[in-house]
């Protein structure tokens, strides 16, 4: 069986689509998989790192802003949608498999042309155009939200929840490696901050006004800062034995069986591994995303008193003030512990692997 997965762009796509990967090969090992990104993205990189091949694209997203960026959009799309019927012909895939993100869009328009049999899997709680225009074209769309059938035809939806990286599926033994790796201490209440993979500078600059507070009250944190952020700005605050800051956390696994309390973006990827996760969570969705479905993620939790909620434009005022009401209330990060449990899905990549095998295996 020969199968593309496309997408990326993030690591809200990426690490989602090795999931699924992964939990292909564990059940045909013999299934060769191959993936399609875009040229200069992250995907390019994580990957191989993961053990996959992958072509890149030449496509580019599209600003929606006025920039001179998007001059080139056309010709850049027109040129990978010729890669992209390149890579179908050659590599012949019995499935294609389009995981989000601008790199997915010109396989699977392409594939759908050519009949060969293509699958969704959406993230969010409220799809991007292109899976939206793509959608009548597959043949299965998996989900992770109830009431998608307002974006999607009813009679192609699976809901499978989101993939998750297998190793935070159980956390309940790494408490002891968690403690070595990061070098805190055990009986101190530990708060993680994360951004995305890419940081968010909205969360760093509220985090940087209370960061001192929070560790004369015996709070140790853990710092995603994202690569984008200036060192500098932080560069003192390392030397405290409470602060834990880097760009890229390796290990979430370790990073999420110390935490008592998250601060966290509300990306899909990271929605669906908090549910797990099941820890009391902050979450302050980007504004900076496709129709505004960070927020719409977000408020699936809240809804259901799973999580909290900061909008980005009220976190230098609100951010502190919600964070240290929940640290101090146990009761309150309890109740917000035993809902977000009961919303995770912890054998998505298993079911939609299940999926694109059958699909595949049809076609063959």
């Amino acid at each position: 069986m020969k199968i593309i997965i496309s997408g990326g762009g993030t690591g809200g796509h990426i690490f989602p689509a090795i999931a699924i990967a992964n939990a292909i090969r564990l059940l045909n090992p013999q299934a060769e998989i191959q993936f399609v990104g875009a040229k200069g993205r992250m995907e390019m990189d994580k990957v191989p790192e993961a053990g996959y091949p992958i072509i890149g694209l030449d496509v580019v997203g599209f600003q929606r802003r006025l920039t001179v960026k998007n001059l080139s959009f056309p010709f850049k799309l027109w040129k990978s949608l010729r890669q992209a019927k390149q890579i179908l012909k050659t590599f012949r895939p019995d499935v294609v498999v389009g995981v989000g993100g601008y790199a997915s869009g010109p396989i699977l328009r392409k594939a759908s042309k050519m009949n060969i049999p293509c699958l969704i899997q959406e993230q969010n709680s409220f799809p991007g155009v292109t899976n939206k225009i793509l959608a009548p074209k597959m043949q299965t769309i998996c989900v992770a939200y109830d009431a998608m059938e307002r974006f999607f035809p009813a009679d192609k939806i699976v809901f499978t929840g989101n993939p998750i990286r297998q190793d935070i599926s159980n956390l309940s033994d790494k408490r002891s490696e968690a403690l070595s790796y990061f070098n805190v201490e055990d009986h101190k209440t530990t708060l993680l901050v994360m951004g995305g993979s890419l940081g968010a500078r909205i969360i760093n600059e509220s985090l940087l006004q209370m960061i001192k507070e929070l560790d004369n009250a015996g709070i140790q944190t853990i710092w995603q800062t994202g690569k984008n952020w200036d060192a500098n700005a932080t560069q003192s605050l390392a030397l405290s034995p409470s602060i834990r800051i880097m760009p890229f956390i390796a290990r979430m696994d370790l990073a999420y069986s110390i935490a008592d309390v998250i601060v966290s973006r509300a990306g899909a990827l990271s929605i669906s591994e908090l549910c797990v996760v099941g820890k009391p969570c902050i979450l302050v969705p980007s504004p900076n995303v496709s129709e505004d479905h960070q927020t719409k993620n977000a408020m699936a939790l809240v809804q259901k008193n799973a999580a909290l909620m900061v909008a980005d434009k009220d976190a230098k005022t609100m951010l502190s003030p919600t964070l240290y009401q929940l640290l101090q209330d146990k009761a309150q990060q309890q109740t917000l512990m035993t809902n977000i449990l009961t919303l995770a899905k912890t054998n998505a990549a298993e079911t939609i692997a299940s999926i694109v095998l059958k699909i595949a295996k049809t076609n063959t």
